[in-house]
């Protein structure tokens, strides 16, 4: 690439969209080797327990590069502010809104979506989630052009990232953000270029990873315990897989299955204390929970909790 096509690369007018963490990568890449026009993000949201509001991660990155920043409540209202900008590409990363039409037809070079799975497989907003739970051992990041459907446009270009044994959620969702930003700046000449492939997605092959419900967070015992170490890794660090413990939630943030297997107990019975937390029976065998959060209180190890309760209380108890 000569000086020219350089100088042509970085004048293409780029406008970001984007929010949570995931998306920082990205957006710091862009910034280093282009022009990033504007942000635009979600509204400041309240926080914690004392819900102030605050800036999205994507904000706080675009004020501190000095970038204008356009926060609409709805996108579908509110976007010729957008179109004003004239943008030739807009690139949208977990934003967290669906574009309009007139938005996603205007930019010359288009509208490309960085989304954290090998499509048609895992469309939707939680694919880093249930690419775990669902017990994949491999996922990635597909670079697309958007379309009006949920993640159905044209594929420009994707690239795998293995799912391993001791993976989270959290882990997962850094090492793809990473491969996220490097694999748009690879393609981005391509793209800019219009030399970039484009293929259709094969629509009888798609998953979905919609949002996860509250529904899905609670631990089922009679089910696996391959399925129940892989959603409470799936659920780690948000939102958390739970349980109930006479009446009151218990949060499970990290587990291992072992090969003990109890004929006569109930799935979900607590079955025995070990020296890094307690065994409980699910359907084919065991899991042991290490690491828990009872309703109310913070993060801390089952030998805690174990401890707060009494041993001699514990066993024989039923986890719901």
């Amino acid at each position: 690439m000569n000086l020219d096509d350089i100088n042509v690369t970085r004048d293409v007018k780029i406008v970001f969209m984007g929010t949570p963490m995931f998306a920082v990568p990205v957006l710091e890449g862009l910034i280093e080797k282009y022009k990033v026009r504007a942000v635009v993000t979600q509204p400041d949201r309240p926080v914690g327990r004392t819900q102030e509001k605050r800036p999205s991660p994507v904000k706080q990155v675009a004020l501190k590069n000095t970038i204008l920043v356009l926060q609409p409540e709805s996108l579908k209202e509110q976007f010729q502010e957008v179109l004003d900008l004239e943008p030739d590409l807009i690139i949208t990363c977990a934003y967290g809104q669906i574009l309009p039409k007139e938005i996603i037809k205007y930019p010359r070079l288009g509208c490309i979506n960085v989304h954290a799975s090998l499509l048609p497989r895992l469309r939707g907003a939680a694919p880093i989630h249930k690419a775990i739970i669902d017990g994949f051992s491999k996922t990635g990041v597909t670079l697309m052009y958007m379309s009006m459907g949920l993640d159905e446009g044209d594929i420009i270009t994707s690239r795998e990232v293995e799912i391993k044994e001791d993976d989270t959620a959290s882990s997962l969702h850094d090492k793809l953000s990473i491969v996220g930003r490097d694999l748009l700046l690879d393609t981005l000449p391509s793209i800019i270029d219009k030399t970039c492939p484009r293929v259709k997605q094969d629509h009888s092959i798609a998953t979905y990873a919609l949002s996860i419900k509250r529904e899905d967070e609670h631990i089922d015992f009679e089910k696996s315990k391959r399925q129940v170490y892989n959603l409470v890794r799936g659920l780690n660090s948000w939102p958390g897989a739970y349980c109930m413990f006479e009446g009151k939630i218990l949060k499970v943030w990290e587990c291992y299955p072992t090969d003990e297997v109890y004929s006569e107990a109930f799935n979900g019975q607590i079955t025995k204390i070990y020296k890094d937390g307690f065994g409980v029976k699910v359907a084919n065998g065991e899991v042991v929970l290490t690491k828990v959060q009872p309703e109310g209180k913070n993060k801390m190890s089952a030998i805690d909790f174990i401890n707060g309760v009494g041993k001699e209380k514990i066993i024989g108890k039923v986890l719901d």
